[in-house]
């Protein structure tokens, strides 16, 4: 029999806890006034401020931001089509990175009792050389699967061994017929499922994929 080319795809992912948690903190105050609103708003981020610096220095947070103060007027209307005065609102948004979520639990159960506090979304997510790892760990995990699919087809073939040809994310493996002797690795396409902006302060699992097609030819 002649050489026969089998094209595979592999997968493989896994689920791993969550090592960093940020959250997205926006303190608020509204009035006729601006620099009274402005006053009011800046008074009540200031506690925010500090707990989020406390918790640095403790080694709860690793880093924190603060955009400057954000501050818009509006001009409502009443049920008579009459526009009135101004109403102003201000705005301070706080991001800050907790390494653990009892910390993190503790300390949004204290501020979201405050006033003009609003306590948004958590983006659980992974350190960067653990992601990296991970990856490498995941892309290789799949590389293997794919092999191993080809190996199956050339057993059933009758055909005793597998040579690779090109190895692709998924959907960038060329559609031509490469010739044996060349390799191309362009790595593995992965996904993470970090958690999304939802407003849950236990950490689920994120999981971290890779799939990759390839191409071997048998004989």
């Amino acid at each position: 029999m002649s050489d026969v080319t089998i094209t595979v795809r592999g997968e493989n992912e896994v689920r791993v806890a969550p090592e960093r948690a940020t959250i997205h903190v926006t303190v608020r105050a509204e009035g006729p006034a601006r620099a009274t609103v402005v006053e009011q708003v800046a008074e009540r981020a200031e506690p925010v401020r500090t707990g989020i610096a406390e918790r640095q220095d403790a080694g709860a947070v690793i880093e924190w931001n603060s955009k400057r103060l954000a501050v818009r007027a509006e001009r409502p209307w009443n049920d008579q089509g009459r526009q009135l005065a101004p109403v102003y609102y201000a705005s301070i948004d706080f991001a800050a990175t907790f390494t653990e979520a009892s910390e993190l639990s503790i300390w949004v159960s204290e501020i979201s009792a405050w006033d003009g506090v609003d306590v948004g979304w958590v983006n659980w997510h992974l350190t960067p050389q653990t992601r990296a790892d991970i990856e490498r760990e995941v892309a290789s995990s799949a590389v293997g699967v794919a092999l191993q699919r080809a190996q199956a087809y050339a057993a059933a073939l009758g055909l005793e061994s597998v040579t690779p040809v090109e190895i692709a994310d998924t959907g960038l493996i060329s559609r031509e017929q490469a010739a044996p002797q060349m390799l191309k690795a362009r790595g593995a396409a992965f996904a993470a499922a970090d958690s999304g902006p939802v407003m849950e302060y236990e950490p689920e699992d994120i999981v971290v994929s890779a799939t990759v097609e390839a191409r071997f030819t048998a004989r």
